[in-house]
């Protein structure tokens, strides 16, 4: 026989569990930031009391007999998906974790599913979704029912501001100066991302794509061809590359040759669908949005316009969007790449690039290798065997059954063969110096929580975001030839404080390229110069 509950009664009960058992990193934040203060144990009380009063609110709205159990059971699912990656990773699910979370592909899902996924799923999802869908809601008359819901909702009304007021001069505190807690609450910020999400309206294939750059040329006093490879880089950390100082020797490769590290570099987002397109993106990142971003053309389509000719290879997801409409070759698999074992690796990316370079027998070349880097949790993946030089490491995609050092050593490995990959893309312009005048440009996306304050992997809001997130290594190499940029004058600046909004118009400058659209004052070359003295040449 079917057990037999009021709708009221089933709304109490779902409340309390999802208070219980879904808000573990919501009250570990909570009880971590006012730990020694006075009445720091009431206070933990009283926020469990609104946050059960404000999840009863919430679940009243899809009280009724034909919603209530779908409605229940869909939101049992969304706080169990929400909790294991809070609980696993102290991230939050916000608008942007969800963008991601939808450009994602199966092989980065997968190395985010592990047994306790699984569990998670199972004892806070699928179990209690099951036991909702077996309950037999008891019948009532219309009026009766309406009064019920109105009763309950009155009572969670009424207790949630009287405990507001009660402990006012904290939870005034909580509001102003704790906003990152509030992220945590299960499963309110899921759905609230959910909302906001879907308000967006992000179109992936615009039908209607706006032209930037039409006048893009270069000018006729330029008769050198350039040949200039952008490495963009996935989850790498700023303070993790020696040559930025990190105690480890992370960059023999880079050490040894005379490249330009950029220092204080702040990213422009927190993941990768929002950072690659920002990367290209004429707009600032204070005005980025990815929905314009899908809607307008970006700096390779300016490129294009001056005629040079532009490769995107991609052994990541994908390009966001960013090189829709240029060549782009997928190096995910090994139909195309064949450097593969456990994945494939970043340096099958450069196979046959210097054929692809000598077919084009005109014009200036510009090449994106976008890597799989250090992307994570997965961080021994990133790398072959003969690059396990920093030991022990974490073997295994559940970070939370890892030491510290295991996992910083793991992620260093990846840092390694990244640095590896640099100097062979290094190597291939080196060998095209006589023919062209040569480049490299690396930039990554974003960086990572490695478990500083109990934060792993990324995608935190970018006001919340910890440095470990947001400062990214940006490193220039240029060949004996190339004449236009002065590695010295360009070292001097090294440790000015930039962003993602330099790139679009340093690769503008890169290929001395002429267009309204290019600002000479977000161009490193011509800061460089002008903080040198240096006149420009052609």
């Amino acid at each position: 026989m079917k057990m037999q509950m009021t709708a009221n009664k089933l709304v109490l009960v779902s409340a309390l569990f999802l208070t219980v058992f879904a808000n573990v990193a919501f009250f570990r934040n909570l009880a971590g930031t006012f730990a020694g203060q006075p009445n720091a144990g009431l206070h933990v009380v009283a926020v469990a009391v609104v946050l059960l009063c404000a999840l009863t609110l919430l679940l009243l709205l899809f009280s009724f007999r034909r919603t209530i159990k779908p409605a229940l059971m869909l939101l049992f699912v969304i706080s169990a998906v929400s909790a294991y990656f809070m609980d696993t990773y102290n991230v939050v699910i916000d608008s942007d974790m969800l963008m991601n979370a939808f450009a994602t592909d199966a092989a980065e899902t997968g190395d985010l599913l592990t047994p306790r996924f699984v569990m998670y799923l199972l004892l806070m999802g699928l179990v209690p979704s099951y036991l909702i869908w077996d309950i037999q809601i008891q019948s009532a008359a219309v009026g009766k029912a309406w009064l019920a819901r109105l009763k309950l909702a009155g009572l969670a009304l009424v207790t949630l501001i009287a405990i507001v007021l009660i402990f006012s001069s904290f939870f005034a505190s909580f509001v102003r100066e704790h906003k990152m807690l509030r992220y945590y609450a299960n499963p309110l910020t899921p759905v609230y991302a959910v909302y906001k999400y879907s308000k967006r309206g992000i179109s992936i294939s615009p039908v209607e794509v706006e032209s930037i750059g039409m006048d893009a040329h270069t000018p006729a006093a330029d008769i050198d061809r350039e040949l200039i490879i952008m490495v963009l880089g996935e989850t790498a950390r700023a303070n993790r590359f020696s040559i930025n100082g990190y105690e480890r020797q992370t960059n023999p490769r880079l050490e040894a040759e005379n490249v330009i590290s950029f220092s204080l570099v702040h990213a422009c987002g927190t993941s990768t669908s929002v950072s690659v397109p920002c990367m290209f993106d004429r707009e600032n990142r204070a005005d980025f949005t990815n929905a314009e971003a899908a809607a307008t053309q970006n700096v390779l389509d300016v490129l294009e316009h001056a005629e040079v000719q532009v490769l995107w290879r991609d052994n990541n997801s994908n390009s966001k969007g960013v090189a829709d409409r240029v060549v782009f070759e997928d190096f995910r698999s090994a139909e195309n790449n064949p450097v593969c074992d456990v994945e494939c690796r970043d340096v099958g990316m450069l196979s046959g690039l210097q054929e692809y370079i000598d077919k084009q027998t005109e014009g200036d070349i510009f090449i994106v290798l976008h890597q799989m880097g250090s992307h994570g949790p997965a961080y021994y993946k990133r790398y072959p065997d003969e690059f396990r030089v920093f030991t022990p490491t974490c073997d295994s995609n559940q970070l939370d059954g890892c030491s510290q050092e295991e996992i910083s050593n793991a992620y260093d490995n990846t840092i390694l063969y990244t640095d590896h990959f640099l100097g062979e893309v290094i190597d291939l312009l080196r060998t095209n110096d006589g023919r062209f005048e040569t480049a490299m440009f690396y930039a990554s996306d974003h960086g990572e929580s490695l478990g500083e304050k109990g934060v792993y992997l990324h995608g935190l809001p970018y006001w919340m975001a910890p440095d470990t997130q947001t400062k990214v290594p940006m490193i220039l190499w240029f060949g004996k030839n190339y004449h236009d940029a002065s590695p010295q004058a360009l070292r001097e600046i090294r440790n000015t404080p930039l962003t993602h909004d330099f790139i679009f118009h340093t690769l503008l400058g890169m290929f001395e390229v002429t267009t309204t659209e290019y600002n000479q004052e977000k161009d490193l070359l011509h800061l460089s110069r002008e903080h040198a003295g240096i006149a420009r040449e052609y």
